[in-house]
């Protein structure tokens, strides 16, 4: 490709996608990534992980020195561990949404994500250690300040099908979606999405969508693939992503992301 044709825009989902399934980065990527920049091209990383799941990622960032967390609730400062934008959900609509999905799903169990906070009710099953600082609570007090994520779990259903359920109960109060198969639904603000936030992020780096790539592999990446001007979809990637991205790359055990990378950016 020539210097003209090379995308200003690099987009990347972390988990499932860049991000190996035993929890890294292979060097290769890495390398990958950093060669891409060294371009000038501008890469980011949009995800939905909190904010603190980040801060060991921080050689990635480059010079603008930000990351989409939250499913695109938040536009986070990695290297000075500050939010910098937020688009919250209101503890009156989160609390009514709650109750909705309660009602209809008894056996669901709530957390929450806020800008520098995790927290859960009691009984909520966490696949990853809390935080020391996890606010331990009903939902009413998880609930009673601003939140970036209500996170559903049910213990036995697929994510799939807790997405089919909870999406006539919510409506289009909240966005709901979900980034993998472990019975989680993650509901954010109406309008909150990855694309919306890294429309916002491309406007200001003055790259429009045609510019921008973007790697994906679940259900909450579909709106950010939608909006890049070419998608790509991990082999792994969920039905859904596979049947619309542009093109399908190697999987993320086959460092699928900078296979992509080194074929456009190779001298």
């Amino acid at each position: 490709m020539t210097a003209a044709e090379l995308p200003r825009l690099i987009a990347t989902d972390l988990d499932g996608t860049l991000v190996r399934s035993d929890g890294t980065i292979s060097a290769r990527t890495r390398a990958a990534v950093l060669d891409a920049q060294h371009a000038g091209s501008v890469f980011v990383m949009v995800t939905a992980r909190p904010p603190r799941w980040l801060h060991d990622l921080s050689d990635l960032v480059g010079d603008h020195g930000v990351a989409i967390v939250a499913n695109g609730a938040i536009l986070y400062d990695v290297v000075r561990r500050k939010a910098i934008r937020t688009r919250l959900i209101e503890p009156g609509v989160a609390l009514d949404v709650a109750r909705a999905i309660r009602s209809e799903i008894p056996d669901v169990q709530f957390a929450i994500e806020r800008s520098n906070r995790y927290g859960q009710e009691p009984d909520y099953l966490n696949r990853w250690p809390k935080p020391e600082d996890t606010l331990v609570a009903a939902v009413e007090v998880l609930l009673s300040e601003p939140a970036a994520k209500l996170l559903v779990h049910h213990p036995s259903w697929h994510s799939d099908e807790l997405l089919a359920r909870i999406g006539p109960v919510v409506g289009d109060r909240v966005t709901a979606s979900h980034s993998g198969g472990h019975g989680l639904v993650e509901i954010s603000a109406t309008g909150v999405s990855k694309a919306a936030m890294l429309a916002d992020f491309a406007a200001e780096q003055g790259i429009p969508a045609a510019a921008t790539i973007a790697f994906g592999d679940s259900i909450n990446d579909l709106p950010m693939l939608a909006w890049a001007g070419t998608s790509y979809g991990v082999a792994n990637a969920h039905p859904d992503v596979l049947a619309v991205v542009d093109v399908v790359c190697p999987a993320n055990d086959e460092d699928g992301v900078a296979a992509v990378l080194e074929e456009l950016f190779r001298s």
